[in-house]
């Protein structure tokens, strides 16, 4: 039991999102609806990743215009900046600063067996980058500049997370401190962290699988019905009550997302009763997908229109966050024994 007059402290939330491109609903199910529910339960920092964008060498004037575009995204949203902290990463050069003390400590072989780095080196071999190795001392330095507790990760990121922990144990052990605590992965407050396929019928929504496959919140309603109607089917169920294939089971897990569950039991009796129409089924999708996004699309371009408004969002954000990080990396700088 608390004692009377002792408020406990919330537990610290981070993460945060690159700025490579537009969000969509794959990021809206799987991030951006957990920060909103997040925001109101702890102490919540919530970035754009443009640091990390860096590995894939943006043009230098689309910098600022790719992570505003972002910030605008999280506000149309709901992630709430008098509720949760809200910044740009590369306004923290303290972040800088405790990813080179992190990777002093790193070691070449623990990088390169990274799942997520080998990946790269087969994706893009031409472009094998120091940034790339060094990924998770980077988001290490992202979530313990804040000494955060918890993360919310998907199952990608799950082996960053154990590193950061490492990491972290490894600076602790070391300089002979508790400066920071290990950060433990948690779940979604809003029922799990939903996985949204993506249209062409196989993996999951994301600007990997291409834009044809990928509903973004800055579609325009007839973009996203171009897109619904050609997502991919199959020829119809041939007996009762059998087991629906991926790219129809993909279908049926976008309409759970967007659509009402009387829509949804309405289309999953016709194919049990193989009466079912993929036509009337994307159509219905698309007008669905429509009414979510619409909304959402209003709201990013009121926001990305009023650039006043959104410089003092971010100057106020990069005021909190750096509040923060000036504590942490003071007490990183006297644990390794520098002058502060």
């Amino acid at each position: 039991m608390e004692q009377q007059g002792i408020t406990k402290a919330k537990d610290i939330v981070c993460s945060g999102i690159r700025p490579t491109g537009n969000l969509h609903l794959g990021n809206y199910f799987g991030a951006l609806r957990n920060f909103v529910a997040m925001q109101e339960q702890y102490d919540c920092f919530f970035f754009v990743a443009d640091y990390h964008s860096l590995t894939t060498h943006p043009a230098p004037g689309s910098i600022y215009t790719d992570a505003r575009r972002i910030m605008a995204q999280y506000l149309a949203c709901g992630v709430d900046p008098e509720k949760a902290t809200l910044y740009l990463q590369s306004d923290l050069p303290e972040t800088a600063e405790l990813y080179l003390f992190l990777n002093m400590n790193a070691y070449l072989g623990e990088l390169e067996r990274v799942t997520s780095f080998k990946d790269k080196v087969r994706s893009q071999p031409n472009n094998v980058n120091a940034g790339l190795l060094t990924y998770p001392t980077l988001m290490a330095a992202d979530i313990i500049i804040h000494k955060a507790t918890r993360v919310p990760v998907g199952k990608d990121q799950e082996q960053h997370l154990e590193m950061t922990r490492t990491f972290a144990q490894r600076f602790n052990s070391m300089y002979h401190t508790d400066l920071f605590p290990l950060p433990q992965a948690m779940g979604a407050p809003t029922g799990g962290l939903v996985k949204i396929p993506a249209l062409n019928g196989s993996g999951k929504m994301g600007k990997s699988e291409g834009e044809a496959s990928t509903v973004f919140l800055t579609d325009e309603p007839d973009v996203i019905r171009k897109k619904v109607m050609k997502a991919k089917t199959d020829s119809g169920p041939t007996e009762p009550n059998q087991q629906k294939p991926e790219e129809i089971e993909n279908l049926f897990n976008l309409m759970r997302a967007v659509s009402a569950p009387d829509t949804v039991q309405h289309f999953d009796t016709l194919y049990n009763s193989c009466q079912i129409r993929y036509g009337d089924l994307k159509k219905q999708l698309a007008e669905d997908m429509v009414a979510f996004v619409e909304p959402l699309r209003q709201r990013i371009l009121e926001f990305e229109a009023d650039e006043p408004r959104l410089r003092r969002i971010i100057d106020a954000g990069r005021d909190k966050a750096r509040a923060s990080a000036v504590k942490t990396l003071a007490e990183v700088r006297a644990a390794i024994g520098y002058r502060n």
